[in-house]
């Protein structure tokens, strides 16, 4: 570890405590922690060493790692981004320290060129994606976003949209739910799902989750209801259909990588194979040459643009796993620029 990193760790170990009053209840109780904040802030705190380092935040939520960020790099100025609006406005609290550092904005992160368009940012220095519901999504009952508690089926990201997931149980054909649930979901046992579903819906339409619950439990074989709870891969997949997760994903990986300066850093923390399947692929394809292999010398046109930071997909330990369950399946990578030009399109991603 260099000196930059242990001077950036000792400042997050320091003074994030009294940087984020907003991440915990009245009552004291933590309601929100940053899934690897020490390696996050450390990796891309290397990059954001420089004069007028931007930092752009494509999923702020309650803004833990924004203030992580910021507290360890006092030139960085972050961009922070999310559609939903009550993430914002409890990141906009959490950050009022910061004052004129920090830029909120309401959006969804394939929208990063319109936003540093209006903002009139050419290149920024280090982006971070956390692609996982916060916290607080979770634990608001009316978001409808867990299956351990009965709640709306609601389950949209960005309450401005129409789509809920209501709407896809009770309106979408039973082919195209079989679809969903395999996609989104890789839930192997879609079919029988789906037939509970369609025959209850007949019955009445879904409006709570613990009805669906039940319906997907006894729909399922006895060997598969003691493979943790029966409602985790149809609600993954709902989610992800009603706020088109993965197109956007699809989008805005290639945008970031993009937008970086040489020398800038792009983190990304996913948390089911789906995303991170996506995300490897794209950082492979950014740090590979693109010559025909009968050429003895890569031109420099065709020459990698980024390189990786971290080989392998980065997991919280032990430790931090006992202390905070739902980072469990966190996978981060990371790659950095080391050259200029344009990356690879979405066609190209393909």
């Amino acid at each position: 570890m260099t000196a930059r990193h242990n001077a950036a760790s000792l400042a997050v170990n320091r003074a994030l405590p009294d940087a984020l009053p907003a991440l915990a209840t009245r009552e004291g109780r933590v309601i929100h922690i940053p899934v690897l904040r020490e390696r996050i802030t450390r990796e891309l705190s290397d990059a954001l060493d420089v004069p007028d380092a931007i930092h752009v935040d494509l999923t702020t939520g309650m803004a833990g790692h924004a203030s992580a960020i910021l507290v360890a790099n006092p030139r960085a100025r972050v961009i922070g981004i999310d559609r939903d609006a009550s993430a914002l406005e409890i990141a906009r609290e959490t950050l009022a320290p910061f004052g004129e550092r920090v830029h909120l904005i309401r959006a969804g992160f394939d929208e990063l060129n319109e936003v540093l368009d209006e903002l009139g940012v050419k290149r920024v220095h280090s982006v971070l994606a956390d692609l996982g519901l916060s916290s607080m999504q979770i634990d608001q009952r009316e978001r409808g976003f867990a299956y351990a508690v009965d709640s709306p089926l609601d389950m949209r990201m960005d309450s401005r949209q129409q789509l809920t997931a209501a709407d896809l149980l009770n309106k979408t054909s039973a082919n195209e739910l079989v679809d969903i649930l395999r996609t989104y979901g890789e839930e192997p046992h879609a079919e029988r799902i789906v037939r509970g579903i369609v025959a209850a819906r007949e019955a009445a339409p879904f409006t709570d989750s613990a009805r669906l619950v039940q319906v997907i439990s006894d729909a399922l074989p006895a060997s598969a209801r003691n493979n943790g709870h029966p409602g985790k891969r149809t609600f993954q997949a709902l989610r992800i259909r009603v706020n088109g997760e993965l197109d956007a994903l699809e989008q805005m990986l290639p945008t970031a990588l993009n937008a970086l300066e040489v020398g800038g850093r792009f983190a990304v923390l996913a948390y089911h194979s789906l995303e991170d399947r996506m995300v490897k692929r794209t950082f492979t394809e950014a740090c590979s040459d693109h010559a025909p292999a009968r050429l003895p010398v890569v031109p420099p046109e065709l020459m990698a643009k980024f390189t990786p930071v971290t080989r392998k997909a980065v997991r919280p330990d032990p430790d931090e796993v006992e202390a905070n369950p739902r980072a469990a399946s966190a996978r981060l990578r990371i790659v950095e620029r080391i050259r200029p030009g344009a990356v690879m399109s979405k066609e190209r991603q393909r």
